[in-house]
């Protein structure tokens, strides 16, 4: 199949396009010198070089610029408007005077149209020069800034935000140049609030070519992220009378436009990235807060590594908007599983649940409970994860002393009920209540239920931390370590402090090798042996056991074949003997 020809752009140098520029300015009869100025920026195949576009740009700005405020709405037509003003209404020649001014307009209209949108493609084009983009944006926000008689034309800020938003490239570049320079205008900010909550109620992945609708909601994530930044600029500027009613309707057309935003079916990459953002600049510049509740609710309750991220927002929600949530501790408690401490975000998870666990009202069933689990987790957890873990016990064991008998609570042998117990409710079916029989506790035995959701349910307070006491023999000696200086703590409460949960949230192996290789050591330890070991194990560690080196080893081995292999022989001679008898 024959490819397509492609146009080529016509061929003219910096000095031809300022003459052609100077000649549209200074006279009607070279109207058609903007259409070649037109054609020199269109960015197929290639993106224009940056003289030649610079001197377009410059021509055909200066030209619409007086005129973009004359200029017919783009909802009438050219029929339209030759129809009107041929009604047997007015004169004849007054008629036709008006049509040649009309379909003058509506032609200046239409170049007007095209080079705004050939100012788009070259901004959003990545193809472009950086310092071409810079000119192309300038230009678009000159004439948003121009039109209307000097009142701000929102209707091409819309047009040239949804050239962004639709995009088949990325727009990181952009979108970066863009807040720089006009972030920190209020009427900018406020208009874009009003786009991106247009876009956002409308948005159709469908009419994107080339991308799938996973890439178009990141491209609008990364305009809607920046936008929330540039309101925080924008409060900066407005220092006048008026400044609280300003702002109040910018926190209005934010939090419409964000809440426009989240009801978008985000992708999973991009749905983090929002819960990422939420708490630390979106929250605190909303009208009303409490309108992110059913977002974080649902985010809340999805499990996995999305509730992890909404916990920090909704935890502010609850702190310091007086959201009320019953539950929250209840899935705090069911979030703390194996997998949590191999997800990307475990650090920030780490402080806000050692922030969760701060409040002195807190029962003391569920610190009892918080830190059984959080114990019983040491024992399967990396060794980073086992010392953050011994930093929040500890903090839990400070701020709640009615746990600190889970510390070493003894039980006695007759304290423990062996003997089976019998369901006694049974329901219509004959079935009863529970599914198995009710065992006692064996002595020995651990009472704390570890797959239990419900901390209330989890038998915490009959229990102990002895999985504490085992980590004194952990494998790592930065863990081991650090459960003696626990040990230390608890013996002298009045000259300690709480931990630091955040020194040690976010290590690694790495970190804890690289510790451990800077560390000083005072003693080393050294053995000294009268002779060479001939095995790994001495005797005397199995007892009945007997050790020899590899040669007598074999020697031994082939001595018991051939007394093996001797017995075989007998064996059969005497059969045989036994069979010429008969």
């Amino acid at each position: 199949m024959p490819s397509l020809p492609t146009i080529s752009r016509p061929e003219y140098t910096a000095k031809d396009l300022k003459k052609l520029g100077h000649q549209l300015l200074t006279s009607r009869a070279h109207l058609n010198n903007a259409p070649i100025l037109l054609s020199v920026l269109s960015p197929s195949p290639s993106p224009p070089p940056l003289d030649v576009a610079l001197e377009s740009i410059l021509s055909l700005q200066s030209f619409f610029i007086p005129l973009v405020h004359t200029l017919p709405s783009s909802s009438s037509s050219l029929r339209d408007a030759s129809s009107t003003l041929r009604s047997p209404a007015g004169g004849g020649g007054v008629g036709e005077a008006e049509l040649a001014e009309s379909i003058y307009r509506h032609w200046l209209k239409a170049r007007f149209d095209e080079f705004f949108d050939l100012l788009s493609g070259l901004a959003v084009s990545p193809e472009t020069d950086e310092n071409l983009k810079d000119i192309a944006l300038d230009a678009i926000m000159e004439f948003i800034r121009q039109g209307k008689r000097g009142a701000f034309q929102s209707d091409l800020l819309f047009r040239f935000l949804h050239k962004i938003v639709y995009s088949e490239y990325s727009v990181a570049t952009l979108l970066s140049l863009f807040k720089s320079k006009y972030f920190n205008f209020v009427d900018v900010c406020y208009f874009l609030y009003i786009g991106i909550a247009k876009l956002s109620r409308g948005f159709n992945p469908a009419k994107v070519s080339g991308i799938s609708s996973k890439e178009t909601d990141s491209e609008q994530s990364e305009k809607v992220l920046a936008v929330k930044d540039g309101f925080r600029e924008s409060k900066k500027v407005t220092d006048e009378a008026s400044v609280t009613s300003i702002l109040k309707k910018m926190k209005n057309r934010f939090s419409k436009a964000w809440m426009s935003f989240l009801r978008l079916p985000l992708p999973l990459d991009l749905y983090k990235k929002v819960l990422t953002d939420l708490h630390e600049t979106v929250i605190s510049n909303l009208a009303n807060p409490l309108l992110l509740c059913d977002f974080l609710t649902r985010s809340y309750d999805a499990g996995g590594v999305v509730s992890v991220m909404a916990l920090s927002s909704l935890f502010v929600l609850m702190t310091q908007h007086g959201l009320e949530y019953p539950r929250f501790y209840e899935k705090l408690y069911a979030l703390l599983v194996p997998s949590l401490f191999l997800v990307k975000y475990r650090a920030k998870f780490f402080e806000f649940l050692d922030t969760c666990l701060k409040t002195p009202l807190f029962p003391a069933y569920l610190a009892a409970a918080f830190a059984k689990k959080l114990s019983r987790l040491a024992l399967s957890t990396p060794p980073s994860g086992s010392l953050a873990i011994i930093a929040i016990i500890h903090n839990l064991l400070r701020r709640h002393p009615s746990i600190n008998f889970l510390v070493h609570q003894h039980f006695d042998d007759k304290d423990v009920d062996n003997t089976p117990t019998e369901p006694k409710e049974f329901n219509e079916k004959g079935e009863s209540d529970a599914c198995v029989l009710k065992v006692g506790k064996k002595p020995g035995m651990d009472p704390f239920v570890n797959e239990e959701s419900d901390p209330a349910k989890s038998n915490a307070m009959k229990s102990s931390l002895w999985e504490v006491d085992n980590l004194r023999h952990h494998y790592c000696p930065a863990v081991s370590r650090f459960v003696l200086s626990l040990e230390n703590d608890l013996t002298v409460r009045a000259k300690t402090s709480e931990i630091e949960v955040k020194d040690f949230s976010s290590g690694s192996y790495g970190t804890i090798f690289k510790e451990e290789v800077g560390r000083r050591i005072k003693q080393v330890p050294l053995a000294f042996y009268k002779t060479t070991p001939t095995s790994l194990f001495s005797e005397a560690d199995f007892a009945g056991w007997t050790f020899v080196s590899g040669q007598e080893g074999e020697k031994n081995q082939a001595d018991q074949k051939h007394i093996t292999d001797s017995s075989n022989i007998s064996v059969d001679g005497t059969l045989s003997k036994r069979q010429r008898c008969g």
